[in-house]
């Protein structure tokens, strides 16, 4: 229940009627990917989007003119919304002059709608163009439209390249605490917009500095102390807009939906920048202040008592008439409280960690081996069964134990593969790896108490479970070090990845 309960912020104006000054927009759903060839947008898809924001802003801003993009200016004007038209522009100079073409071409024909057009964005970014080829468009740009011309960056570039400033009408910038180097929490975001700001302000003088985008994600994986959710997505966004109010500057809200395409580009979390939801046709979270980060907490909760029910159910069932029944429900208890208290939040996590059919089937066997460890742990301790070996599942048949020592090993030896991928994904590939600290630590929770709970068995220390200890053990220090203390989610999964790590050095196995 203290999972669901509900953050209380400040109210933003918008909870009154007031707009958004511009928000980000691109109209693609699950199953389109701009970067597939051949993606077209149709303008009923787009009517229907439009239809909805423009109850909550004035304005978007797009970043190309493919796809079937070029039909937003029209159907922009039909519901009373201005424009921030971009071009793309990339290493391909062909596409390029599409772009640069497609965008005059409207420019002129929607004096009206378009607010001003943004030449490229994040093209220095990406290495794909120099400052001075980029500076040559944007004068030729400049020359045949009639609206102001800008160029959008990270504000990093453009302290790096402040002579464009010489190019354009007013400077966009891209302020993303979030992806920052150094990650901020939610806390300081809003602060560290108006810091940069002003520092840009500082170096390019003269110059209206507009935000071109800035936002927080609202499900993904911790970057240091940047935590991803619902009430950290509503607190960045209006404590920003409250800031620009106060202090007189333009915001543009990235962005208007979330884009199922991006997670190829930036994992699970690009895809949760979205503030609005097209099932729902509103925004995710109230704009007065009341947002709750587990909405479903109440089948999340009833998910987890199912678990403890069944561990406590086979316990009963394996544990009548035995000896081992002293202190059973204790150690049952103490086997499941972790386990089932994490598994609401497994579920959750599911569908956001889930990138690409390999994650989907990472995730589902993660959440099986936390659904299933609880059970099977609390039968072996109502039977004082320690856990088995790798060789009662993998060992010759005279190896093997009954069924209880195959379903224990079984679940382990994947409990065990799942976490070895997982630390090395976060020690060689972490940027846009996620964190499955919940399935990980609450399975690895019930073997670590039966372990515990249960005398170790005369024998040798296996080769098999010895490595994989000390793989783990090892990503867990990175990891820790790497993410740094601020990232809980990863503090909370080194220790899931050391506990299974002890448990697989007090394995023993019989000799043969």
């Amino acid at each position: 229940m203290w999972l669901g309960a509900p953050v209380k912020l400040r109210p933003s104006s918008l909870a009154s009627g007031g707009k958004l000054y511009c928000v980000s927009y691109a109209p693609f759903r699950d199953g389109q990917d701009p970067l597939v060839p051949g993606t077209m947008v149709s303008a009923e898809q787009i009517d229907q989007d439009l239809a909805l924001l423009s109850h909550y802003t004035d304005c978007i801003r797009t970043y190309s003119n493919a796809n079937g993009l070029a039909q937003i200016p029209a159907i922009a004007k039909r519901h009373g919304l201005k424009v921030l038209m971009g071009l793309w522009l990339a290493n391909n100079a062909a596409f390029n002059r599409q772009q640069i073409a497609t965008a005059i071409d409207l420019a002129k024909a929607y004096p009206d709608v378009i607010r001003a057009v943004i030449v490229g964005n994040e093209v220095l970014l990406r290495g794909e163009m120099s400052a001075t080829d980029l500076g040559a468009i944007i004068r030729e740009v400049k020359s045949q439209v009639s609206m102001p011309v800008t160029y959008a960056d990270v504000w990093e570039f453009w302290l790096r390249y402040r002579d464009l400033a010489n190019d354009v009408d007013f400077v966009t910038i891209h302020i993303l605490p979030y992806w920052e180097d150094v990650p901020l929490p939610a806390a300081l975001a809003a602060a560290h917009v108006d810091d940069i700001r002003k520092k840009v302000a500082a170096a390019i003088p003269n110059k209206e500095i507009f935000i071109g985008e800035v936002g927080w994600p609202s499900a993904g994986r911790m970057r240091e102390g940047a935590r991803p959710s619902l009430s950290n997505q509503a607190r960045v966004i209006t404590e920003t807009l409250a800031l620009a109010q106060r202090e007189n500057f333009h915001v543009n809200v990235i962005e208007a939906f979330d884009q199922p395409w991006k997670r190829a580009l930036e994992g699970s979390t690009g895809r949760y920048w979205g503030i609005f939801d097209r099932t729902m046709q509103a925004p995710k979270f109230s704009f007065s202040g009341i947002v709750s980060d587990h909405p479903y907490w109440p089948e999340q909760a009833a998910a987890g008592i199912l678990v403890a029910v069944l561990a406590f159910a086979g316990a009963w069932i394996f544990g009548r008439g035995k000896s081992t029944t002293a202190f059973l429900w204790p150690r049952v208890a103490a086997i499941t409280f972790l386990p089932a208290v994490l598994f609401g939040w497994t579920l959750q996590t599911i569908p956001v960690d889930s990138v690409g059919i390999g994650g989907w089937v990472r995730m589902l066997a993660l959440a099986a081996v936390a659904a299933t460890a609880p059970i099977v742990c609390a039968i072996a301790s109502a039977e004082a069964r320690p856990r088995p070996a790798f060789a009662a599942l993998l060992g010759r048949p005279d190896q093997r134990g009954d069924i209880l020592d195959i379903a224990l090993a079984v679940i382990f030896v994947a409990l065990t593969l799942l976490s070895v991928e997982t630390a090395l994904g976060l020690v060689f590939d972490p940027r846009y790896r996620d964190i499955p600290f919940a399935p990980q630590s609450g399975a690895a929770f019930a073997y670590l108490v039966l372990m515990l709970s249960t005398p170790r068995p005369a024998g040798f220390r296996p080769a098999a479970e010895t490595l994989a200890a000390a793989v783990l053990a090892v990503c867990a220090v990175y990891i820790a070090i790497n993410e740094t203390f601020a990232n809980w989610q990863a503090l909370w999964l080194s220790l899931g990845l050391l506990g299974l790590a002890f448990v697989l050095m007090r394995t023993r196995a019989a000799p043969g």
